[in-house]
């Protein structure tokens, strides 16, 4: 684990998780079977939507981080948040899955040439993106701090 947090300091996660979320945000749009984009599917937007929360949590934790600040509940709901759409991950990398086990029962048609490689880019785009949210609540927990508001509750004096 050392040796992963070492080539992938906090800022490079950073990086990396805004560049995977912008493709796949890109991919979302576009229909593996079809070789199209569909901008007017109410569903293509469901997947961009959820990820202003991904974005929100990374802007957070680079300023938590760069201003040394301690965590809040504000973070700590927007980290909450995202462990909610983390299953929304998994499911849209076991969603890639069957779309691509299902190129056998579709022989007979056309299939685009383009369908193996862009599915398998999309599905490395959400182990990358699964992978390196996992890093960022690391990198959460070792520099900003646990979340420990009963401290924080003792310091205050209610009659002011």
């Amino acid at each position: 684990m050392n040796s992963i947090l070492r080539i992938l300091p906090w800022k490079r996660i950073l990086v990396m998780t805004i560049s995977v979320l912008t493709l796949l945000i890109i991919f979302n749009f576009y229909g593996l079977y079809t070789n199209q984009f569909y901008f007017f599917k109410f569903d293509n937007y469901i997947f961009p939507i959820l990820t202003l929360v991904h974005f929100g949590f990374l802007y957070v934790l680079w300023f938590k981080i760069k201003e040394e600040e301690i965590a809040d509940p504000k973070m700590r709901n927007l980290e909450y948040a995202l462990y909610a759409i983390c299953a929304v991950y998994v499911f849209k990398f076991f969603d890639t899955v069957l779309i691509l086990l299902s190129y056998g029962e579709f022989e007979n048609h056309v299939i685009p040439e383009t369908f193996m490689p862009i599915g398998l880019l999309i599905l490395v785009l959400y182990v990358l993106l699964i992978g390196l949210t996992l890093l960022a609540f690391k990198y959460r927990k070792d520099k900003v701090g646990a979340y420990n508001f009963d401290d924080m509750n003792q310091h205050i004096d209610s009659w002011e």
